[in-house]
């Protein structure tokens, strides 16, 4: 098979769950009036058969994918302990602020590091736990539709959770579920603190995490704060989202006694 070829199978598998309309519409578009495309072009884009319904394209793919997936879902083996020393190392590598607390103590973790930035309105996403927010006393200012970037962009703080961390990568996931967020809640705000249970919440690698997220949720992929550098390697922070980024790694056991 040419490498043609193998482009546009892989082309087809992936239009496999896109409707008939839809397809058909997008084939028109791309060839366009007197492209002088004949019959064997046609012959070519159109869709394999077979591929009616969703649950034939998925066992078509299935059985015509030829990808070597060989790669590595994790590199190593890690204890869960080292798996959040590795997690804090990476994310403080990227310059975000981490910190540790047992769940008792995280309300009074969090008012500190607001009162420390100055924050004197939170953003603050739906089903945030309430007692995160007991011992803060800034103005919360509720997520709600009506919210616009313009008034985000008045809010000092943000404080959100998370759906999943990466230990190698250093990254954090956000998938807009509960205490979360819609994704521009943590994007205009200067400062975002995120909590992050642990280990429940931290995976090794990229691989793990991918199947523990929803392909059609809107993803955030945080890796330290927002930051970028021109051609001569100045570094800016603040321009694409949150200038500082607080962690707060979070145990549910309680701290030792004694």
């Amino acid at each position: 098979m040419s490498s043609r070829g193998r482009v546009l199978g892989r082309v087809r598998r992936a239009l496999a769950d896109v409707r008939a309309a839809e397809a058909a519409a997008d084939t028109a578009m791309a060839a366009g009036p007197g492209t002088g495309a004949g019959p064997a072009a046609e012959a070519e884009a159109a869709p394999p058969a077979g591929h009616a319904g969703q649950g034939d394209a998925a066992q078509d793919y299935a059985k015509r994918d030829y990808a070597v997936r060989d790669y590595l879902r994790v590199h190593g083996s890690r204890t869960a302990p080292q798996r959040v020393a590795l997690l804090a190392e990476n994310l403080a590598d990227y310059r975000a602020h981490v910190h540790h607390a047992h769940e008792a103590g995280l309300p009074a973790v969090i008012a500190r590091l607001l009162t420390e930035r100055g924050a004197h309105r939170v953003a603050v996403p739906h089903g945030l736990p309430g007692d995160w927010l007991s011992a803060v006393t800034a103005e919360r200012v509720p997520d709600s539709a009506d919210l616009t970037a313009r008034e985000l962009d008045a809010v000092d703080s943000v404080v959100t959770g998370c759906a999943v961390a990466i230990a190698e990568t250093g990254t954090i996931v956000l998938d807009t579920g509960p205490g979360q967020g819609r994704r521009h809640l943590t994007l205009v705000p200067d400062h975002h603190l995120c909590v992050v249970r642990v280990p429940e919440q931290v995976v090794d690698a990229l691989p793990q995490a991918l199947e523990l997220l929803a392909p059609q949720h809107p993803l955030t992929w945080i890796s330290g704060p927002s930051a970028t550098s021109d051609i001569e390697l100045n570094r800016v922070e603040g321009v694409h989202g949150p200038r500082t980024l607080d962690v707060v790694l979070v145990t549910v056991d309680e701290p030792p006694t004694g």
